[in-house]
């Protein structure tokens, strides 16, 4: 029976599911779509048992009108034009919008009692410090070059340019903002009792030599964006949790 359901027509020509499903199989993407599947099921089981999760109309509306004036939508036949575009009609508009408030407010009951925890575990790899560096193959040169710099009043930017090593030289030695995560240990030791425009070193990493100095201190908070990032990291460690304590049977020969 599934062999031959038409899943779909391709110019004319019918795909049965089975067809599909050895395609997605052969392709080594079946098991992400039965995951996908399975993380909707599971998401739609929780919103159907919480009663909760009963969204109010005049918040539904609220949430059209701001999305409305962020898309520059406000005009009724500009609105009716971009739904058209995009293949839905109004009701089905509406009903993503509150699908998509369910689905945050489920969010909000599985992650709130850990977020904060959980923030504290990422910190380290969430904060980050804006760095220039200066690098050299040996540590007389470096300790020479910092001399220059802290006793004979010679521009950082400037040695970098001429010493550095370092492909980012043309860019007076800017690496950008570093996840603190991510640095050596000695440099992540070093920058912690750093403050902005304090020049570390020299120190070895990797048998080269970095003179490194902290632009800027970027410290995480737990609000706005990032706060959303946790969320949706720790509804997919949720989720995926809830998936691999299902008993799963493929019920389609193919």
């Amino acid at each position: 029976m599934i062999e031959s359901t038409v899943f779909l027509t391709a110019d004319d020509q019918p795909i049965s599911l089975g067809q599909a499903l050895r395609y997605l199989e052969s392709s080594g993407k079946l098991e992400p779509v039965i995951w996908e599947i399975l993380g909707q099921y599971i998401i739609e089981q929780e919103l159907q048992t919480i009663q909760e999760f009963d969204i109010a109309a005049d918040l539904i509306d609220q949430v059209i009108m701001d999305f409305r004036l962020e898309n520059q939508l406000i005009d009724y036949q500009t609105f009716q034009e971009w739904l058209a575009n995009e293949g839905i009609d109004y009701a089905t508009f509406r009903k993503q919008i509150t699908s998509n408030l369910k689905l945050e407010t489920l969010k909000n009951q599985v992650t709130e009692p850990n977020l904060q925890e959980y923030f504290i575990e990422r910190k380290i790899f969430l904060d980050k410090v804006v760095l220039s560096r200066l690098v050299v193959e040996n540590q007389a040169l470096a300790e020479e070059l910092k001399s220059q710099i802290l006793e004979d009043g010679g521009k950082f930017e400037q040695l970098v340019q001429e010493y550095s090593i370092e492909d980012d030289r043309i860019f007076n030695g800017m690496m950008g903002a570093v996840s603190r995560g991510t640095m050596p240990d000695a440099l992540r030791a070093a920058i912690n009792l750093a403050n902005s425009g304090e020049l570390i070193g020299p120190m070895e990493i990797d048998e080269l030599w970095y003179l490194v100095r902290v632009e800027k201190i970027l410290e995480a908070s737990l609000e706005d964006q990032l706060k959303q990032e946790l969320k949706d990291e720790l509804f997919e460690q949720w989720l995926e949790e809830k998936i691999q304590n299902i008993n799963v049977k493929l019920q389609v020969d193919f």
